[in-house]
């Protein structure tokens, strides 16, 4: 068991899962750089693409099971 009694299988898909956000949020800030030409507004729309996608996939899956 590693840290806190999770097995090591956990704490690697944990830093798995991480690391690819952390190259998902990179590829999102550099597309935007692409687009804008400008860092600080590339890393605004990355860090917002970021958040909002995750809230506005969870209202749309409540509202789908309000339909269905």
């Amino acid at each position: 068991m590693g840290a806190a009694g999770f097995s090591r299988e956990a704490i690697q898909a944990r830093r798995r899962a991480v690391v690819e956000t952390g190259r998902y949020l990179a590829l999102m800030v550099t597309v935007a750089f692409l687009v804008v030409g400008d860092v600080g507004q590339a890393a605004s729309i990355g860090l917002v693409t970021n958040v909002s996608k995750p809230l506005t996939y969870h209202g749309h899956e409540r509202l789908w099971d309000d339909v269905s």
